[in-house]
């Protein structure tokens, strides 16, 4: 059995050790270890590989929490400390933007965390029967499988909805389309915890009276989605409490639906929009953008910072989101939202929206190459970018440093999922 020391963690939190030169990805493996593998696919400059046996282990390795872990593909470093965590995470961060982008940052910010467990206020559940374990499943996917995990507590969900899970396997085992509903949204707000069931065929009667018992019982809310996104409806009960999560501290309450995109860590989400206005320091004089806005998470406190600010975004229901949150929280004139492709940004398109003084951007993974690129003479002094993604963070940072004149002032890591590889930052640049 080969044995190796672990050198660091890559990007999906594996350990990394070498043997002649090759890089072998070792599950489960925690930097500074030594440990027995078996690899399990083998490529000309890498392999893949299981963790057997750890000879020596590192400070860092606790007892995982959930007894699901190692199976389970919805978490990957619950051996590792939390504390711990967060440093593997920054050290992602700060490879990722030297040998992706060949930049640092000037210095390097404190991390953001926050609770690590009862943490995911979002998840996407897959349902599906397996008679041979006993019937329903609900739950995440086993680790590189299409298999659906034997979860029956889930220790990242809140704790009322990891108690709901065997329940809720009762429920959807029990109703006529069990074998027609493969998956289920989970939404927990302040006010209201919501269910959206995915079906395939339509519900009976029967089946309709068993969902607004469960709902009464465990006081949710369930949604129907019988086809695509735009079809979700409200079901059962009609009327209630609406999703919603607040940022206390600028005085918001922000709604949103089900299907749309939140951060799944409403707390870390409220240091975040604390730290990204800090750096971003918006003045009431000043003009600001907000590029892929979502439904105005850091729009409406920039503008309850007195600012004037302008959101874009690719979804017109968000925008539309952002729009009635704008008018709720009395910030319906100092904001402007509108609906435009970022992927898609030419300096022509941008210019149109006219000059910022500041400029903040949170895309998703695919990172906001173009909007970089489109930077003109009289690009935003400042810009916060707010990434899920180191790799197109480092690319669009050297793009930043090198093409446009920015100079790389900070970096830190947000540890807004833990217990998974996720890792999401914060940067800030300024041009002179």
């Amino acid at each position: 059995m080969p044995i190796g020391i672990i050198e660091s963690l890559d990007h999906e939190a594996r350990g990394i050790t070498r043997q002649e030169g090759k890089a072998i990805f070792v599950d489960g493996a925690l930097p500074g270890e030594t440990v027995e593998y078996a690899s399990f696919r083998r490529k000309p400059n890498y392999e893949l590989a299981h963790l057997v046996n750890v000879l020596k282990p590192s400070n860092a390795r606790v007892e995982p929490r959930c007894p699901h872990f190692g199976i389970c593909g919805g978490c990957a470093m619950q051996h590792m400390d939390p504390s711990d965590q967060v440093a593997a995470k920054q050290r992602v961060l700060e490879d990722g933007l030297w040998h992706i982008g060949r930049v640092r940052p000037e210095r390097i910010l404190p991390p953001i965390f926050g609770e690590p467990w009862g943490y995911r206020h979002r998840a996407r559940l897959a349902v599906r029967k397996v008679e041979r374990k006993g019937g329903m499943l609900i739950g995440f996917h086993e680790k590189r499988s299409s298999y659906i995990a034997d979860m029956e507590t889930c220790a990242i969900l809140p704790p009322h909805v990891s108690a709901m899970l065997m329940p809720l396997r009762d429920l959807i085992g029990a109703l006529s389309i069990a074998e027609r509903m493969p998956q289920l949204e989970l939404a927990v707000g302040e006010h209201c915890t919501t269910l959206v069931l995915r079906i395939l065929q339509p519900l009976t009667g029967a089946d309709e009276n068993m969902l607004r018992v469960f709902a009464d019982r465990y006081q949710v809310v369930f949604y129907l989605q019988p086809k695509g996104p735009d079809s979700v409806y409200r079901f059962y009960p009609e009327e209630g409490p609406r999703l919603s999560y607040t940022l206390p501290e600028f005085a918001l309450e922000l709604e949103f639906k089900p299907t749309d995109f939140t951060q799944v860590n409403h707390a870390v989400n409220r240091i975040l929009v604390r730290r990204a206005l800090a750096l971003l320091d918006p003045q009431p004089d000043e003009r600001i953008a907000d590029m892929f806005c979502g439904l105005g998470n850091f729009t409406l406190p920039i503008a309850r910072s007195g600012a004037s600010v302008v959101g874009v975004e690719g979804s017109p229901a968000l925008v539309k989101r952002g729009r009635e949150s704008a008018i709720a929280n009395e910030l319906g004139e100092r904001v402007e939202f509108g609906v435009a492709n970022l992927f898609e940004c030419t300096e022509a398109s941008l210019a149109k929206l006219g000059r910022f003084d500041k400029m903040l951007i949170d895309p998703p993974r695919e990172g906001a190459v173009e909007l970089v690129k489109a930077l003109g003479t009289d690009a935003p002094r400042r810009i916060v970018y707010v990434s899920c993604n180191p790799s197109t963070l480092a690319r669009d940072a050297a793009i930043l440093v090198s093409v446009k004149g920015y100079r790389f002032v900070a970096a830190g890591v947000v540890n807004m999922f833990p217990h998974t590889a996720h890792v999401e930052s914060i940067a800030v640049f300024e041009r002179d």
